[in-house]
């Protein structure tokens, strides 16, 4: 029986990248004319959408999404997220209408396929280098001037499974004081249960999702930065404890 487990996980993790490989194929000439202009981005992110769509039915995600608000088409928001899971960005990409630019590690540029679209399409970061992390704020700064949104998760990388909420960046922060765009805190409550990145785990099953009222950023300053990057990871983990209470 232990062994059709392992077997199973195995297949299970195949199925997933050849669900994220196939759509990128097929629509490959669309894509490329999807992201020739920077004003074109919200077309591609359209189609991101029915990419993501795809992999989290095909493999048996059963995604519901409560609201407590809703984002506007006309304004540019911080979107942030705990990170548990590979399936963080589909979740995300499902849950969010509204265009936005994904600031995200570097060395995902190296996935085949997927990371060809990546690197023209996201704000790299590599975090341990001062220079990558100034040029985020630069490169952000020029998105939102289009009327794009950012999407950040905070924590900087996944956490040790143990761990239910690691300690958030600042990045994400000073960037939505810096613009006065609201924050969007939002809790993927399953993610790490039904796909994390330990290889032998996961399966289908629900996976839920809460977009958070947003919070605020007008009148704040650099110097609050802490204390919105507190109220926000105070959210998180309350609606993320209140999930695992949740059978």
């Amino acid at each position: 029986m232990v062994i059709f487990k392992y077997i199973f996980w195995i297949l299970y993790r195949i199925w997933f990248y050849i669900l994220v490989a196939l759509p990128i194929l097929i629509l490959f000439p669309i894509l490329l004319i999807s992201i020739a202009k920077e004003s074109w981005y919200p077309f591609f992110f359209r189609i991101a959408r029915l990419w993501a769509k795809f992999i989290l039915i095909g493999m048996g995600f059963a995604y519901k999404i409560e609201r407590d608000q809703i984002p506007e088409n006309s304004k540019s928001y911080m979107f942030i997220a705990n990170h548990t899971s590979m399936a963080d960005i589909m979740l995300m990409l499902v849950s969010v209408k509204n265009p936005f630019v994904f600031v995200g590690k570097a060395e995902l540029v190296k996935i085949p396929l997927f990371g060809f679209f990546y690197k023209r399409t996201c704000i790299l970061v590599d975090r341990s280098s001062a220079k990558s992390r100034q040029a985020v704020f630069l490169r952000a700064q020029s998105r939102l001037k289009t009327g794009v949104s950012i999407c950040i998760f905070p924590e900087g990388g996944v956490p040790e499974e143990h761990i239910l909420l690691d300690e958030f960046k600042d990045g994400a922060f000073r960037l939505a004081i810096n613009h006065q765009i609201p924050i969007v805190p939002i809790t993927f409550a399953d993610n790490k249960k039904r796909f994390s990145y330990t290889f032998f785990s996961g399966g289908p099953g629900k996976m839920r999702a809460k977009i958070h009222k947003f919070i605020s950023t007008e009148g704040l300053k650099i110097d609050d930065t802490r204390s919105l990057n507190n109220k926000s990871k105070a959210i998180i983990l309350k609606q993320l404890q209140q999930f695992n209470n949740i059978k």
